[in-house]
This record gives C-alpha cells, sequence and structure tokens, in this order.
C-alpha cells in the first residue's frame, strides 16, 4: 500500500473533525498528490463526477493490536458493539472511507493536480490510499438502515456566537467553524453546561460551552 496523497485542511486536532463526511459542507479541503502521482492525465474523466470516495489511513490511531468490540461515542462510550459494525478509527487495519463532493479540480499546480473537495472528515496531513468516483446508480441505498447509528442521531445545536466574537473569525472559514460548532464536537457522554471546550481549527481556538441545545462560543483565541 502506497500513500497516493495527503490532504491539507484547517481541522488541526481530531477534536472537532465531523464524525462522518458530508456533514460539514462549507470547509474545502485540498487533496495534493504525491510526487510519484502528479500525473494530470491519472484525473483525465474525473471533472464528470460530483463526488469522490477516498480511502484513507487513520495515521492518528494506528495501533499494534485490536479488539473484537469498541465503545462507539455515539452510544456514549459505555456500550460494547462489534468493531465491524461501527466505524471506529480502531481496527485491525485503520483504513478509513469518506465520501466527499468535488468543488474543482486544478490541474497545473506548483503541486501537481490538486483535487479541491467539502464534506471530508478527514485531519489535515491525512495519508490517502486511493480515490475512486462515486457512483450514484449503485452507491446510492435510500431504502438502506442505519442501525444504532440512526437510532441515536444527534439534533444539530443553536450556535450563538456574539457578534464581537463572530468578527474575530476570518471570513472565508466563519461558515465552517459555526456549521462545525452546530453538529456538537463535544464526546456523547459529556453533558456539564459548565465546562468549557477548546476546538483548534484554521489557527483558532474557539471555546465554547453547551447548554441543552444550545451552544455558545465564549471566546476565541489564536492557537
Amino acid at each position: 500500500m502506497k500513500t497516493i496523497a495527503i490532504i491539507h485542511n484547517d481541522y488541526e486536532t481530531k477534536f472537532g473533525v465531523p464524525r462522518q463526511s458530508g456533514l460539514v459542507t462549507a470547509a474545502v479541503s485540498r487533496i495534493v498528490f504525491e510526487p510519484e502521482y502528479r500525473n494530470p492525465d491519472a484525473l483525465r474523466g474525473l471533472e464528470d463526477f460530483s463526488h469522490l470516495w477516498l480511502i484513507w489511513e487513520f495515521s492518528e490511531a494506528k495501533r499494534d493490536g485490536w479488539s473484537p468490540t469498541v465503545r462507539p461515542p455515539r452510544l456514549g462510550g459505555n456500550t460494547r458493539m462489534g468493531v465491524f459494525a461501527t466505524r471506529s478509527p480502531f481496527r485491525p487495519n485503520p483504513l478509513g472511507l469518506s465520501c466527499v463532493k468535488i468543488e474543482r479540480i486544478e490541474l497545473h499546480t506548483d503541486e501537481g493536480p490538486v483535487i479541491f473537495v467539502s464534506g471530508a472528515d478527514l485531519m489535515n496531513g491525512t495519508p490517502i490510499y486511493d480515490i475512486k468516483p462515486y457512483l450514484p446508480y449503485t452507491d446510492c441505498h435510500p431504502e438502506a438502515s442505519g442501525g444504532f447509528a440512526e437510532a441515536v442521531r444527534r439534533k444539530r445545536l443553536r450556535v450563538d456566537c456574539p457578534p464581537e466574537l463572530l468578527l474575530q473569525i476570518p471570513e472565508p472559514h466563519r461558515a465552517a467553524v459555526l456549521e462545525i460548532l452546530s453538529q456538537d464536537p463535544r464526546p456523547s457522554y459529556q453533558h456539564d453546561p459548565n465546562r468549557v471546550y477548546g476546538m483548534a481549527y484554521a489557527g483558532m481556538d474557539v471555546r465554547f460551552s453547551v447548554d441543552g441545545e444550545r451552544l455558545i462560543v465564549r471566546e476565541i483565541r489564536k492557537s
């Protein structure tokens, strides 16, 4: 297995990265190919597709061993489920699978061909092993059931960001920060309304608390 590309974005740490692909559409990532694969011919025809599958490595979650069961955060971290019934990063092989939307493709840059995508759930610097086009006629299954993940799907939070703090977020990142916060970055088992959390994104440390269905931005620092 060879790394063919690296993803570049503003997700500086695991905290704040969307739990699944496609949930945060305002954040754009760049897929930059490794020198060996910087051949525009390898992307010929890709412009006709709207979405991609990315096969990538959980590079921050590699372990020597594996466990047949894991504790999905979606279930509060207290219930064990079979590893193959989850999308946990702690797997026999640390592989991730994500569907992202192609925003644009630039074939001739100083970094070779670059694919700009939205909806990624990968940290900055994540290695990518393969890219495949998404085919709606076979990949889309509206009748599919979502198991326990569907049963405990979270609602979006109402984000309350004071105007003076909102202005501290650079305009190109503003929509993405608000969208990420609305997804509730906290672990599912943490519900303390007095606790202040910090999320690193695009050179900022966004401090917030959550009270019920309302997320309140408390402070924005430079990270």
